[in-house]
Parts: structure tokens; sequence; C-alpha cells
């Protein structure tokens, strides 16, 4: 028997007892008559102590002998310790060591095993096994577990059914690139890796499974940002027989219980609200309802004037930061350069103060008297100590503008309090995009989701203004859900089809299994899919999911842990029929 505890289990009511423990040398202290060692595993820490007057000096010398992050054993007695640790729950009791055995010795580790290490972050990564010992991250991984078993545990009791589906698929477009896997056996021939189960759960719904859900790994291979990684994990679900309001009161339903279950946190209010409405509001589709800051659209009270910024844009919005008004002059100097990094892309912003006694003064008071900077001031919601933020330009531009100088005043305000939650349906998303580049349209979710109902012959003469019967569920200002009541009709898939620009025997070659399956009774269905990563990041009060993956890719999409991905020999792409010619 290893061990008869954990490293994080004894207490005083313990004292006396023969325990037996295993775990890595956390820290070691040599006073000379006497040694302490503290003892680490995933529960916990336990000082043992080798006492020249209680054990032998052998022990001693073995224990002296030992190193950080040597695999340990020990036989002992709980005593009672005399310098008693509040810090940690084992903190009143220490184990005397009658034996010691060695398990496996370690090299010094490249970085420090503490809570706050040496390690910069692409060390960790490299060395991810060790970081994983270290408190935040395994407690991430801890509660990334919970999540996922507090998930199954309420849609079981729900009635919903597990299933796996294939991740050897067909390559069809979805959006993102596809990882493919060449086929030895078919010469030519390529599977992909799915980027979500989308067409099987159809499928299973037309199999008459009208609750399927699955905790899967997805693979999407596109330009890498900061924050996503090639493979990811969903929480796909699907339902046969429903509207979207069963399915945003069934996934409000495991979002409360998740919130209650995990955090202590009871919600009952999940306001909804249109695309059109955050976008004008908040300007973007996942808006973070926490603080306020809300846009307010100024083309009517300050394109009167000669100041021609605002004259030639098709949008002046700006937005009141509470207290902004103590900002200096230097500082708003900052927001100004920040707004027009690259990453940003403004071309400059006017601000106006407001000031205790009423009055204002702004950066273009050349061209706006007192009555039009309060009409700012009124659109805006501004009060006496705050500052008025103005953007202007192209619509969509400005809007996302503003939208990331928004967050970015609410990080610097503190006003993203990770343990406040605010959900929020976002609905009544388009159902194209118009490309401006090729001039075709594209799916904005994806080429299965339905129009809102009575919308459907707008298809023929106003795609633009189609509504899709789609959904997004967002958390503090971050997706964490989507999913739409699925096409389920084949006439009116094909017609979805061919305004995407398939031609009939395009659709048929990627989607014809599909089509051939609606013949066969297909049930009204929809569904939604959540980010795994990205929730259980949320509820852990972070957003980066990387830090709630045991083994994540870096920014550039490799695994520098195992050295992935990596060339294959000659002999494996001989047998996979594939030949690479890089100049």
């Amino acid at each position: 028997m290893y061990r008869s505890h954990t490293c994080g289990e004894l207490r005083e009511s313990h004292i006396d007892q023969k325990v037996t423990l295993s775990g890595w040398v956390h820290k070691i202290r040599d006073k000379g008559f006497v040694a302490w060692v503290d003892l680490r595993d995933r529960y916990g820490i336990t000082q043992l102590v080798f006492d020249e007057d209680r054990t032998s000096s052998k022990l001693i010398a073995q224990a002296r002998d030992l190193g950080r992050e040597f695999v340990v054993q020990v036989n002992g007695v709980v005593i009672e310790r005399v310098s008693k640790n509040a810090n940690i729950p084992t903190g009143n009791i220490e184990v005397l060591v009658e034996e010691l055995a060695v398990l496996n010795e370690s090299k010094t580790p490249p970085f420090t095993i503490e809570d706050e290490t040496d390690g910069g972050e692409d060390l960790r990564m490299k060395y991810r096994y060790l970081d994983i010992r270290r408190n935040p991250v395994k407690n991430n991984l801890v509660f990334r577990s919970k999540v996922t078993m507090a998930v199954r545990k309420y849609l079981s009791e729900e009635g919903f059914i597990e299933v796996e589906t294939p991740y050897l698929i067909k390559s069809t477009p979805e959006g993102a690139r596809d990882f493919v896997v060449p086929s030895r056996m078919n010469e030519g021939q390529f599977y992909a890796l799915p980027q979500s189960p989308q067409t099987f759960k159809q499928l299973l719904m037309v199999g008459g499974l009208d609750k399927y859900f699955q905790i899967v790994k997805c693979f999407r291979d596109e330009d890498l940002r900061a924050d996503r990684q090639p493979e990811f994990t969903q929480i796909d679900c699907e339902m046969a027989f429903v509207e979207q309001e069963d399915i945003l009161n069934a996934f409000e339903g495991l979002t409360k219980y998740l919130l209650k279950e995990i955090k202590g946190v009871e919600i009952e209010k999940f306001p909804r609200m249109t695309f059109d409405e955050a976008m004008k509001r908040y300007g973007n589709d996942k808006p973070d309802i926490r603080f306020g800051m809300e846009f307010g659209e100024l083309n009517e009270v300050a394109q009167h004037k000669e100041f021609n910024v605002f004259n030639s844009a098709e949008l002046v919005v700006g937005i009141a930061v509470p207290g902004g008004n103590s900002y200096t002059r230097k500082e708003i100097d900052k927001l100004t350069d920040w707004v027009k990094r690259p990453q940003v892309g403004a071309l400059g912003m006017v601000y106006c103060r407001c000031n205790e006694d009423g009055s204002f003064k702004s950066s273009v008071d050349k061209f706006y008297d007192q009555e039009d900077l309060a009409k700012w001031a009124e659109v805006t919601d501004a009060k006496a100590g705050d500052l008025i933020c103005v953007l202007s330009g192209d619509k969509n531009k400005v809007r996302a503008q503003l939208s990331a100088l928004r967050m970015e005043l609410a990080e610097r305000l503190g006003l993203r309090n990770p343990e406040e939650f605010a959900p929020l349906w976002v609905i009544d998303f388009p159902l194209l995009e118009l490309d401006e580049e090729t001039g075709n349209y594209h799916a904005m979710h994806h080429p299965f989701t339905s129009p809102k109902p009575g919308q459907l012959e707008l298809l023929e003469t106003d795609p633009s203004a189609v509504r899709a019967n789609a959904y997004d569920l967002v958390l503090n200002g971050n997706e964490i859900g989507g999913g739409s009541i699925r096409i389920h009709d084949k006439e009116i898939q094909s017609t979805m089809f061919g305004h995407l620009g398939f031609t009939p025997e395009e659709a048929k070659a990627q989607f014809g299994f599909l089509m051939d399956a609606f013949q066969y009774g297909a049930p009204p269905h929809g569904g939604i899919a959540f980010g795994l990563d990205r929730l259980v990041a949320i509820l852990g009060g972070q957003e980066t999911i990387r830090d709630f993956i045991a083994f994540p890719k870096n920014n550039s999409g490799r695994d520098v842990m195992i050295d992935a991905p990596a060339p294959i020999d000659d002999g494996q792409l001989r047998e996979l029929n594939l030949k690479l010619d890089i100049q």
C-alpha cells in the first residue's frame, strides 16, 4: 500500500495514528538537529519531521539527501505540530517519520512548483506536466471536471442521452478550414476532423433520439487568435419537436443550474436582445451588460455644424465614461492613441468634459456651443463629472472601434467583476451575410439554420433582410453558446444551398446524405452548442481558456511539449500515397 491517507487529509483527530503517505517533495528545511520536509500531492501538503531525538541519524541523512520533486513514501505517526500553520488545512499536525523510501528521484525542475512561479508561459507550456502540479493549474482542471460532471448530471436528468459521433468524417464547408486526414486504404481520398457534429446530431433527430447531448472535441484549422485553440470542446445538444422558445427555456435551465451548483449564484433574469439592438447599443453581438456606457448615436445633434469629420461620417457615436472628467489631458491623449492603434483602427477621438457646474468643455469647441454639447450629454446619458468619448466613420467599423474602447475603459474602471454574472440571449441574427469582396452571400451561422417563420419568401427578393431562427447565449461579454432551429424540409434546404452559391450537383455531393434523410420523416428540430472551455473559464473568474485546458496549444497552434505538428517520414508518406514537393 503506497498510502493510507492523502497529503491533504490528516487532522488533529488523526494524532497518534500510524499512517503511510506518498507524494512529491515540495520543500526541505534543515536545522541540523531536526529537518522538515513538506510532502505534496494533489490533495494538499503535510509536513514531515525528522528529529534526532526521536528518529535515527540514518533517517535524517536520508532526508537531507532528498531533492525537490523527489517522489517518496513515508511511514510514521501523526503528532501535534508545535508551530502551527493556519494557512493550510493540515497545519495543526505533522508526521514523525519512521521509514522513508525514495520511489523516484527528480532532476531540478526548470521553474519552481509554486502558486507564484518564476517560470514564463513558454517554459511552463514546454513542461506542462510540471505546471499541472502547481495549484492554480491543478485547481482549474479539477474545476473543469466539476463543471463537466454537473452538465452531464443536469442533462441526463432532463432526459437527454449522450451519443458519440464520428471523428473521421467527410469534409464539408462550415466556415473554417477543415483539418484533413489522408486515408491509406482509399488512395487519394481524405477524412476531415469535425468542426462540429452538426449533421450527425440532425440525423439523430431523424433517428428519433429526441434529446441528444455530447461533450465533444471539435477542430478548426483557422488563423489563431490570442485565446483560440485549433481543438476545443463543445457541449453539443439537439432536441426534436421544439421551437426557439423551448430551446431557450431548456438551456436557461442548464445555465441557472451551473451558476447555482458551481458558484452558489442564483440568476432569474435572462434578458433578450435582437442582434440589431445589440449592435446599436453596444457595438457588438455579445455585449457585456454588467455595466452601462451604452452607445449614443449623435448624427442628429453633431452633423449640423461645419465640422467635416462628423459631417462626412456615416455614424457619429459616443459613450459617457463615468467619472472620466477627472482624466488629465495626458490621459485622454493616451486614450486617443489607444483607439488609433492598428488593432482598433480609429482615425482619432473627440472628447467632451462634463463639468460639475453643468458646463461643457470639448476638443471641438470651435464648432460646437454649450447647447450642442448639452445635447451630446443627453443622448449619451452623461452626468456631471463624466467624459464623453466620440468616434465617427463607417457604421460597422466605428461601432466595433467604440465597442473595443468601451471594454477597455470598463477594465480600467474595474467594472467587469468576475464574480458577477449577467447572462443575455441575443436573437434574430441576419440569416445571410454579404461578402463584399465576392458579392456572394454566406450563412452567418451555418447552412442548416432556418429562417424566422414567415420570412422564407424574402430570400428571393431581399436576402439581407431575412432573420435567422438563431440565438446566442452571452455571459459577461462572451458568447458561451449558440444555436438555431434547423431546416428539416428537403426543398427548403435545397433553396438555402442555392442562395449560398451551391449548384444542385454540389449540394448533393456535399450534403446528399442529409437531404436524403429529410425524405424519411424528419421532425422539426433545433439545438445549441456551448463552448465548454470558455464557459469553464468564465465560471472560474477568468477569460483565458488555455488555463483550463490540460495540454493546450500555443498562439501558433503548436504543442511545444511534444513538438507537434511535426514532419513524418518518407515511408509513412508513401503508405499514404502522398508526396511533399515543397520548393
